[in-house]
């Protein structure tokens, strides 16, 4: 008999394909819809038509469908440490530490109860499993549609039991795979930002939780320019929404944020995209999350900050406060708070927030 899988099944195309894939290769498969923000009078959470799709999908597949809520887990374990980085001036991935709590944390937990050998997501990524027992992560196949850099701060436990279907599939074979199998989620428009905001202004729904506080918009050298209206609305790198000129006698060239000053809630900008304040050649994280552990300190890799970024060249010193990442060339727009990526080739080897970075100035 084939062993149960439970698979995340969101209402997107994604996660419906992984549950048609495993279903095919001959799977006890079981959907699980699990709700993890519920709070929105504003109308731009898309819960509701979440679940009547994933109940749709399940349907047209002939699969049981379960039903759960996490949202006091998400709001406790996700939302309030996303809450609390952007009132210290940081720069937050809240997808990140979704999954490694909710998806594969209590979600995975609830899986087992429901008798899952496995929990299947619609991530594109690939695991390896090695023959002690262990996993590897790796990137997907399509590049263009590859998640590894969310999953990067996984539990290594949670690795060995995942399963990521859609690990070998281009994003178009997956809408066709949907088209062909009857399923109404072929051509429904994916998921984009973070997914308790939707698709509303950002600033607006930071506003409901957050009291931003005014300040001054200064340059490297200390003259204010203009004033914010809270460090939390803007990122290293940002070019829109500054509303000041150039300098009396200066350069027209457009301002850029380059630094938070937030002892001070001043927020440093520069001229012109290639300002050398706006690169780095080293950073510093908190201690790593491994999927792999590394016994050698000194760790030759490569490091990604962001989603779909190339990956760079890059050296590894641990220590107990945590690590160290020397970059083999200049690195535009690093902000503390990010998550840092560590790959081996294809091999996500895990991650960790960014704690400070050294500007070249």
């Amino acid at each position: 008999m084939s062993e149960r899988i439970i698979v995340a099944l969101s209402g997107g195309v994604d996660s419906a394909v992984a549950a048609l894939l495993l279903r095919r290769a001959g799977h006890e498969v079981h959907g699980l819809h699990m709700t993890n923000w519920e709070d929105d009078e504003a109308g731009y959470c898309t819960a509701a038509a979440d679940w009547q799709s994933a109940r749709t999908v399940a349907a047209e597949l002939g699969i049981p469908l379960h039903r759960t809520s996490f949202t006091a887990e998400y709001r406790e374990q996700v939302f309030k440490h996303f809450l609390a980085d952007y009132a210290a001036g940081l720069t937050p991935n809240p997808d990140i530490l979704c999954n490694r709590e909710v998806k594969f944390g209590v979600c995975l937990e609830y899986a087992r109860r429901l008798g899952g050998k496995q929990l299947a997501t619609g991530h594109y990524a690939r695991i390896v499993q090695e023959s002690d027992g262990s996993a590897r992560l790796y990137r997907a196949k399509d590049t263009n549609k590859d998640q590894s850099y969310f999953l990067q701060a996984m539990p290594a436990a949670a690795l060995r039991v995942a399963a990521f279907p859609l690990g070998d599939v281009l994003k178009s074979e997956v809408r066709e795979y949907a088209r062909r199998a009857g399923l109404p989620v072929y051509d429904r428009p994916d998921s984009t930002g973070i997914c308790f905001i939707g698709e509303r202004p950002f600033r607006e729904f930071l506003q409901q939780y957050l009291q931003g506080a005014a300040g001054p918009i200064e340059t490297h050298g200390g003259e204010v320019l203009g004033y914010h209206e809270g460090l939390m609305y803007h990122t290293i790198g940002q070019r829109q929404g500054l509303k000041i000129g150039g300098l009396r006698d200066g350069s027209n060239a457009p301002w850029y944020v380059a630094a938070k000053d937030v002892a001070r809630n001043a927020l440093i900008v520069v001229q012109g995209q290639d300002h050398p304040a706006l690169y780095t050649q080293s950073f510093s994280t908190a201690t790593p999350v491994w999927l792999q552990m590394r016994e050698t300190r000194f760790a030759e890799c490569h490091v990604q900050v962001r989603h779909r970024q190339q990956a760079v060249p890059c050296t590894v010193s641990l220590d107990a406060l945590g690590a160290r990442v020397a970059l083999r060339a200049p690195l535009r727009g690093v902000a503390p708070g990010q998550y840092a990526a560590f790959y081996a080739g294809e091999e996500c080897l895990g991650g960790a927030p960014i704690a400070d970075v050294g500007r070249l100035s």
